[in-house]
């Protein structure tokens, strides 16, 4: 295309010809082509709903917000979500079948552990539904990210958000070189998370070693507080520093034979919206877990 020749000055491209013209009248008429291109652009983009809380939060990250038609019913709760306050802006989904009928996306993002009717039902319907597992490697994480930006048509800012990641991942080890220490991420009940957990996956690619393998079991599950005690991992990795227990699942967190062996100092909190979902808030992850490593003088 050859340039636009303004006033006999020659530029290639129209908005720095408009920042050039006096004349308003025909800025404004180009303006509004560029308008129109905008929007035509914008139209050519699929509009996409998400009915399950990890899908939320890469659809979130990467599409545009025209784009996203609605969000699963647990997109705004803050102890799941680390995008909850981004999502309350957005239509809240009851999750099954009948509102995504109604709205008419051009794709249905959901997740395979999710219930199975309501995704054969939507198919049978000639939604297109794309289905994400669980990530349980940063290999996996990087896969869906790329997946989904390929959905939004936004390669780009995957990208950006596959070199963050990796940027963090970096960090962590840099701050944990030469520091091989023993790890036990311990949940409510005791349940701890094993090498099949996006967790495990943060702390052995950062070289850390998850404790959970003292216990007898590759697989994530529960522990006994006789077990944890006796493995003695050099720290716990919780989700709240907290030092009331909320109920009954909690309270073995404060019980005080781990107390006595687990002080805060001997504790490493990562809260639970950055670790549910493998996604964009891993890198908030890593970097979360560097600092505590610091707190505590790891």
């Amino acid at each position: 295309m050859p340039p636009v020749t303004w006033l006999h000055r020659p530029c290639k491209a129209i908005p720095a010809c408009i920042a050039r013209s006096s004349g308003g009248f025909v800025a404004a008429v180009l303006m509004l082509i560029l308008g129109i291109g905008v929007q035509a652009q914008a139209a050519d983009l699929p509009r996409v709903a998400s009915i399950n809380v990890c899908t939320d939060q890469l659809l979130l990250t990467l599409a545009d917000p025209a784009q996203i038609v609605g969000l699963s019913p647990y997109a705004r709760d803050a102890a799941r979500s680390w995008a909850a306050a981004e999502a309350r802006t957005y239509r809240r989904l009851s999750g099954e079948a009948e509102d995504l009928l109604t709205l008419k996306p051009d794709v249905v993002v959901a997740a395979l552990y999710m219930k199975r009717a309501t995704r054969e039902l939507l198919k049978r319907q000639g939604m297109r539904v794309a289905e994400f597992d669980i990530a349980r490697s940063i290999d996996d994480v990087k896969e869906q990210i790329r997946r989904m930006g390929d959905l939004v048509r936004h390669p780009d800012r995957a990208e950006a958000q596959v070199a963050r990641l990796d940027a963090a991942i970096a960090r962590a080890r840099q701050a944990v070189a030469r520091k091989r220490y023993r790890v036990l991420a311990l949940s409510r009940r005791g349940w701890v998370s094993g090498d099949d957990s996006i967790t495990s996956a943060l702390l052995s690619i950062t070289g850390l070693s998850n404790a959970a393998a003292g216990l007898g079991s590759q697989s994530s599950g529960f522990a006994t507080l006789e077990a944890i005690v006796a493995d003695r991992p050099d720290f716990i990795l919780i989700s709240d520093g907290r030092d009331v227990a909320e109920d009954e699942g909690s309270a073995l967190l404060l019980h005080p034979a781990l107390e006595k062996l687990y002080p805060p100092s001997r504790r490493l909190v990562i809260p639970e919206d950055l670790t549910v979902c493998g996604g964009p808030m891993l890198s908030e992850a890593l970097d979360r877990l560097v600092a505590e490593l610091k707190r505590v003088g790891g």
